[in-house]
């Protein structure tokens, strides 16, 4: 049979002395081969892993120039790395994915929260630790420690109590002309002793003894703090003369002398470190049992519960005049707000909390005077035994006084006062009692 179409003659040998034209040729169409595809149910794999069509398994000679061409894969929504997925199980899928490697939405696996909480408590610690430290610095460069208690002589042996004079003295250093007319503090120079009290901090209880300073007592021979000149014993004078005579060492010292207790520590804080702190708390709550007033101190309370601040807190614990036994009711008005004091600067609320710690720190430690060898801790245990008398866990008494003495003065009751040193040095429960 002839393909070539019918064309007159031409192409058979032609006389025409022309050569022919070209001509077209019929299109030949190949029968379509539909794609093969694989088996219902089977996942379609990457090349080089594609099964056999009869299920036999690897077959190696296969590639994806059958069918329908190149597949890359990616038209399978699959992410590199990813899972397959398989109907029905078949197509070589792989198993279970554990929870912390399954795929999520923005891809990847999904976040260790367990480490990251870890890491988290890791770094919050180091910097409350950095914190606590950098405080405990900064409060510590911050003290003064001006009190040479190596200068006192012929001191009495330690006891199994840590014992500290505290005095709150009269000065008006830093004040200025208007704050001392707020504070009724007067324009006296130099610095005298307005109160002193022993606070002993024992494992038997904490005991806070106040020594008034119109107390009549014997001032021994010493060392001068600054000239180095021994002086002589001086007869019965009042307990508040050894701090004008020569300062923090000779009242230690008078006061080791008369007592025959080992003082540990000394701290001192003046009216405007006092009333400040004060302020820097917000104030102090206190319970006042009778109300009085006092125009020297500016004192001017009703009875009940209130909060004081600074300006008045000084003038509660200043006032004397308001008062019968002058002296001895203002010891224990001293004691009583103390104690109320340390109950609210020694909280959680305060030591934690740098926008209270802070602004408590700065009012009081530049104007606190204690002693070379005392430090931040020494000074917190102080305070948090001044706590513990306030919340019943400890005792808060006077000196016992068995009568008057010369001068308007007070006479210790020295068998009384014997049996409460001893039970301090030995850690024993005090059981002495004062007689006002």
């Amino acid at each position: 049979m002839n393909d070539w179409p019918h064309d007159g003659g031409h192409g058979r040998g032609n006389a025409n002395s022309q050569p022919e034209g070209p001509r077209r040729m019929s299109h030949v169409q190949r029968p379509q081969v539909p794609p093969q595809q694989p088996p219902y149910g089977r996942q379609q794999q990457p090349y080089g892993q594609q099964q056999s069509h009869d299920g036999q398994g690897y077959n190696p000679n296969y590639t994806q120039a059958q069918g329908s061409g190149y597949d890359s894969g990616y038209n399978t929504g699959q992410v590199y790395g990813g899972p397959q997925q398989g109907g029905g199980g078949q197509g070589g899928g792989q198993g279970p994915v554990p929870p912390q490697y399954a795929p999520r939405p923005g891809g990847g696996p999904a976040p260790d929260w367990r480490k990251r909480a870890k890491i988290g408590s890791i770094v919050l610690v180091v910097g409350v630790l950095a914190w606590g430290i950098g405080t405990y610095a900064w409060a510590s460069s911050q003290m003064r420690n001006e009190v040479d208690l190596s200068k006192v002589i012929e001191r009495p042996s330690e006891g199994d109590c840590t014992t500290y004079l505290i005095v709150g003295s009269d000065s008006r250093e830093g004040m200025t002309a208007e704050e001392k007319k707020k504070l009724h503090t007067g324009s006296a120079e130099g610095k005298r002793t307005d109160s002193m009290m022993i606070l002993a901090a024992c494992s038997s209880g904490n005991t806070m003894v106040s020594l008034p300073r119109d107390s009549w007592v014997t001032i021994p021979s010493f060392v001068g703090s600054e000239s180095g000149k021994q002086y002589a014993a001086r007869g019965g004078s009042k307990l508040n003369a050894a701090y004008a005579m020569d300062g923090p060492e000779l009242l230690v010292r008078t006061v080791e002398f008369n007592t025959g207790l080992r003082i540990d520590h000394y701290a001192e804080i003046g009216f405007a470190g006092f009333a400040n702190i004060v302020d820097a708390l917000g104030g102090v709550e206190l319970n006042i049992d009778k109300g009085f007033k006092d125009k020297k101190s500016g004192a001017d309370f009703q009875a009940g519960e209130q909060t004081l601040n600074g300006e008045q807190a000084l003038a509660f614990v200043r006032t004397r005049y308001a008062f019968a036994d002058s002296d001895l009711q203002r010891t224990k008005n001293q004691q009583k707000f103390l104690s109320a004091l340390a109950n609210q600067a020694a909280t959680p609320g305060t030591i934690l909390n740098p926008l209270a710690l802070y602004p408590t720190l700065g009012a009081g430690l530049d104007t606190l005077i204690v002693d070379k060898d005392m430090s931040l801790y020494d000074l917190g245990k102080m305070f948090f035994a001044m706590k513990g008398i306030n919340s019943g866990d400890g005792k808060s008494m006077n000196m016992p006084i068995s009568g008057s003495a010369p001068q308007g003065s007070l006479k210790w009751d020295m068998p009384k006062v014997k049996q409460l040193v001893e039970q301090i040095r030995n850690d024993e429960k005090v059981t002495v009692e004062s007689n006002r």
